[in-house]
């Protein structure tokens, strides 16, 4: 089995701070982490140094509509190859194909063909391409008031034969629902995703303080895009905001854009739940990466201009944000740390949907997913499953890569 050492400057784990730090690499899996003095690299191991740049975990985001022109909803290899590659060179490793409101016979049509072609992209496990660990079925149980850029016509009430017909559809690769928990019926829907171990989110809400938190009693774990498509934050009735942000075992994802949620909203959230309980998401539509023009979101057109997604209505409609510049965003407000900002990005969403260990760390036994930063942060290589990517070129791990690392 080829090996390969990579030496860098600083590591983050992202929990540790590696000083002179060394990675051992076998295959797809890391072997060992620490010092360089502490690691024992094998004779015929390709060892390669990173310079004064950092290496951190592969970037996982939970909540991806498309990206590089293509859309989740198109539901084929092809579209999930254009989608994780475009990913990848932004430092995502692993993500949640994410579903929009649409038909039903629309949505199983498009749940079995996605679940196909995510365990194939799956067991090709090639580093050209992000890897898909699942699906995140967002809708269509959400309340029209906060419905955002979902149609309103293809929204159904809480329905667990039907939220058990899409499970079924998605033979086990939906990992994470958001739904409005205020509606009829969605204790139902709460109850079989336990069963079925899909995650329960809340979203695109317009549930009062209690019952957000009756929901979170019942089993309710995450928060969808916090701040956006729910009941806004009021003093005398907090809503679901205020029920996540004083919760301490939900967890909450922010949109940080700098366009869906202000800096000190950002700034209160991240206060509020601590930096262990915040994810960071693109929430990236297949105009991500791409110039601005007009692409879709499931039924949906969309118009970028300026680098912002609506739709025909004018109301944001995703983004077209990175995980990457989403880290340097959240830098760049100076008052978080390094470590903390990159486990929002990295074992805190693996954590979620329960690839903590696999993804999202570096650690003996997870998955080759590493990127490689430069002083500003910005990506210079990432690696999937033990095969780095310089400049657009596939090297395999052990390999001499192009001009070296």
């Amino acid at each position: 089995m080829s090996s390969v050492a990579l030496l860098a400057e600083v590591i983050y784990t992202p929990e540790r701070r590696i000083e002179n730090g060394c990675v051992l690499i076998e295959g797809r899996s890391i072997r060992a982490v620490g010092k360089r003095t502490e690691i024992a690299i094998p004779p015929a191991c390709q060892t390669y140094e990173l310079g004064n740049d950092i290496l951190v975990p592969g970037f996982v985001d939970v909540h991806v509509h498309g990206a590089g022109g293509r859309d989740v909803m198109e539901a084929g290899r092809e579209a999930l190859a254009a989608i994780g590659q475009t990913l990848r060179r932004h430092g995502t490793t692993a993500y949640l194909a994410t579903t929009v409101t649409a038909p039903v016979d629309e949505t199983l049509r498009v749940l079995e063909a996605l679940s196909v072609a995510i365990k194939a992209t799956r067991a090709e496990a090639s580093s050209l391409q992000a890897t898909p660990i699942g699906i995140h079925l967002e809708g269509p149980f959400i309340n029209p008031l906060q419905r955002g850029t979902h149609p309103a016509e293809f929204i159904q009430a809480p329905s667990a034969v039907l939220l058990r017909k899409m499970l079924e559809a998605a033979d086990g690769e939906i990992k994470l629902l958001t739904m409005a928990p205020e509606m009829e019926g969605a204790d139902d829907l709460i109850n079989l995703g336990k069963e079925f171990g899909v995650v329960v989110a809340m979203g695109h809400s317009a549930a009062t303080y209690a019952q957000a938190r009756r929901a979170i009693d019942r089993g309710a774990r995450h928060a969808a895009h916090l701040f956006n498509a729910m009941r806004p934050f009021h003093h005398r009735e907090p809503g679901i905001v205020g029920a996540v942000l004083t919760h301490e075992d939900i967890t909450a994802e922010l949109i940080a854009d700098g366009i869906h949620v202000d800096s000190a909203a950002l700034r209160l959230a991240v206060r509020a739940k601590g930096s262990n309980r915040v994810i960071l998401v693109s929430d990236g539509t297949s105009a991500t990466g791409m110039p601005d023009g007009n692409y879709q979101l499931g039924p949906i057109p969309l118009t970028v201009q300026d680098g912002i997604c609506r739709n025909p209505e004018g109301k944001l409609a995703g983004s077209v944000l990175t995980l990457d510049q989403a880290i340097r965003n959240v830098m760049a407000l100076g008052e978080f740390e390094l470590p903390d900002v990159l486990a929002m990005a990295t074992s805190n969403p693996a954590r979620l949907v329960g690839v903590e260990g696999k993804k999202g760390a570096i650690v003996p036994g997870a998955d080759a997913d590493l990127v490689w930063l430069d002083s500003n942060l910005q990506v210079r290589a990432t690696m999937v499953d033990g095969q780095m990517q310089v400049s657009g070129t596939a090297v395999l791990a052990g390999a001499p890569p192009p001009g070296g690392l």
